[in-house]
């Protein structure tokens, strides 16, 4: 396998685009030889469910598209962002916090560190953002590491 594998692609800020994200990110997996029945592959589609949830719902409109990027980097880091235009960064919720929604960031968080990786926010060109996690991506069994 190339040291270096990129995937990419750019949905419309839209409910429906979160199914059409889990499904792609499922294919690149398959593709990069993670069994589709892997544990490892629910995580990842958590993960991406989550964000691209979070890049339809908050960015009130202002993002007309989002991207959903992977990265498998010397077969020992698989990095998965989400890029949206909007400039307000994903807020942590405290813990009291009693509501029905809101509780995203706190999943993607606690399936990065269960996980053994780590979310990251970067600053995109054009005033947005990329919330990227960083994923152990095991050789001897070409899976992301699950809990």
């Amino acid at each position: 396998m190339a040291d270096h594998l990129e995937a990419t692609v750019t949905l419309p800020s839209d409910p429906a685009s979160v199914s059409d994200a889990r499904r792609y990110v499922a294919g690149i997996l398959a593709d990069w030889g993670l069994p589709p029945d892997a544990e490892a592959v629910d995580t990842v589609r958590l993960i991406v469910s989550e964000l691209a949830t979070n890049a339809v719902q908050h960015t009130l409109g202002q993002s007309p598209t989002f991207t959903v990027e992977l990265r498998l980097e010397r077969e020992e880091v698989l990095r998965v962002g989400v890029t949206d235009s909007h400039p307000r960064w994903p807020k942590r919720l405290p813990a009291a916090v009693q509501q029905d929604n809101g509780r995203g960031m706190v999943i993607i968080r606690w399936l990065a560190a269960e996980s053994g990786g780590k979310l990251s926010v970067a600053p995109t060109a054009d005033g947005g953002k990329t919330v990227w996690i960083a994923l152990p991506w095991r050789t001897g069994t070409a899976a992301v590491q699950s809990g």
